[in-house]
């Protein structure tokens, strides 16, 4: 049994029982400054696309705040989703994740539809209510105001794509006779929703396409994809894939036992297999590798696991 068919990168990322392996972009070590250098960031995101990896991954970072430090990929995620998809033929282009709440829906549903044309269908859409309390000033936004925001968000994007007549919203109303255009390629896009988005538990269950979480043990991680999953079960809604993010800082020698780093763990390849099967076994989808704090060289960082690690998550 498959999940639900909605684009070209859902279908051919996510499979129930499986799980792939994804990049992150900047795809380069920043360990020290908030600020990556992109120095040959599209012959590196072509590169993940050669080696075989299925989706590579942008955020949505509108200011470089200190307190966070992490700029992320530095350019706008949509302008840098259409760039992609002129540069490469196969991957899955995905953002983990737009901040909906500093952005009007109806932009978000415009800019990740043509991103999804100009792609052939291979736009993965994640989507967050937003976790820096000092961006939200220069948005004129209430911080504390982003969960019910972020509901209405979504409900205006699927209805945009939908084109339901005169629907009302709290970020407006679109009349009868107006159409949001282009549609995404199959219709609509995956929205995979990050963390909790505060949001209650059943909502997530019922409502996102996908679900982005964090790294934890493998028993706490087993417990919360087993209890979401049920709630889907009980609602009577067809199961839905998960993903969560990895730092990791892949060690020469294929046997180092893991060490602790940041939403992550330094080790050789034998250790990171071993846990990528345990996520697989408990239900995970989706990993998106992030080498910021990768010590060896990227490049050949690369090639290793596509040479090494692959192969076990075809």
């Amino acid at each position: 049994m498959n999940f639900q068919a909605i684009n070209k990168a859902y279908s051919e990322t996510f499979r129930p029982g499986r799980l792939s392996l994804g990049i992150f972009v900047p795809i380069e070590n920043h360990a020290r400054d908030s600020v990556p250098t992109m120095q040959d960031h599209l012959q590196r995101v072509q590169l993940v696309e050669e080696l075989g990896f299925s989706a590579v991954w942008l955020r949505d970072v509108p200011f470089n705040v200190p307190t966070f430090g992490d700029a992320g990929q530095l350019f706008d995620p949509f302008v840098y989703l259409g760039y992609l998809a002129g540069n490469t033929s196969r991957i899955a282009l995905g953002v983990s994740s737009i901040v909906l709440p500093l952005r009007h829906p109806a932009h978000v549903a415009k800019s990740a539809a043509s991103a999804d044309v100009l792609s052939g269908g291979r736009i993965l859409l994640g989507v967050a209510s937003g976790d820096r309390p000092e961006e939200y000033p220069a948005f004129n936004f209430p911080f504390e105001n982003r969960g019910s925001s972020f509901r209405s968000s979504i409900d205006y994007i699927r209805d945009s794509w939908d084109n339901k007549p005169g629907f009302s919203n709290a970020f407006g109303n679109p009349g009868r006779g107006i159409e949001l255009l282009p549609k995404p390629a199959s219709g609509k896009l995956p929205l995979l929703i990050t963390g909790s988005s505060r949001q209650s538990p059943d909502w997530l269950a019922r409502n996102g396409d996908g679900w982005m979480t964090y790294p934890r043990r493998i028993d706490a991680q087993a417990a919360i994809i087993t209890e979401w999953r049920r709630r889907m079960d009980e609602a009577g809604i067809m199961d839905k894939p998960a993903m969560q993010s990895l730092y990791i800082d892949l060690q020469s020698d294929p046997d180092a036992t893991p060490r602790p780093i940041h939403l992550g763990f330094s080790s050789g390849v034998n250790a990171l297999r071993s846990y990528l099967r345990e996520l697989q076994h408990i239900g995970i989808n989706h990993v998106a590798l992030n080498l910021r704090f990768n010590r060896a060289d990227i490049v050949p960082t690369l090639k290793r696991l596509a040479n090494e690690l692959l192969p076990d998550f075809i």
